[in-house]
């Protein structure tokens, strides 16, 4: 007498719990926010020649700053939406190593705009991308 252990009842649960975790896991992570935090930057970093910075306000318009060669900022100047991926991609064409972009935008910006703007610079060829924080000047608990 051979005893089979009928497996079929186990399959059954195990397909059911598959198919929950397939439907309820794009919507755990459908509603998924975050808030950007700032930084304490205990030590101020000078910025470097031909640095290129984006900078969004919170309206959503878009404005470079770059450094020139004598170390002065141009100074932000407004870019259409259209036209922000030629000027961005006319910018770093002529770059071989350094593809940094210096993203600064207002907190109360929703995050879509700038995922938005992440993806336009992606396209336009920039390979890192750094964030500009404000420090925070309010004491901690505990320190002096």
């Amino acid at each position: 007498m051979a005893a089979d252990i009928n497996v079929t009842p186990m399959i059954d649960v195990m397909l059911v719990l598959l198919i929950i975790f397939m439907i309820v896991t794009p919507a755990i992570t459908a509603g998924f926010q975050a808030a950007v935090p700032r930084a304490d930057n205990p030590k101020a970093k000078e910025e470097e020649e031909g640095e290129i910075r984006l900078g969004i306000d919170v309206a959503g318009r878009y404005y470079i700053d770059i450094t020139g060669p004598d170390g002065k900022y141009t100074g932000m100047r407004y870019v259409p939406e259209d036209e922000l991926e030629a000027q961005l991609r006319s910018l770093y064409a002529t770059r071989s190593v350094d593809k940094i972009l210096f993203l600064k935008a207002d907190e109360n910006l929703e995050f879509a705009r700038i995922q938005e703007a992440v993806e336009i610079a992606r396209k336009a060829g920039v390979r890192v991308l750094g964030t500009i924080t404000e420090q925070n000047r309010g004491e901690r608990p505990g320190r002096e």
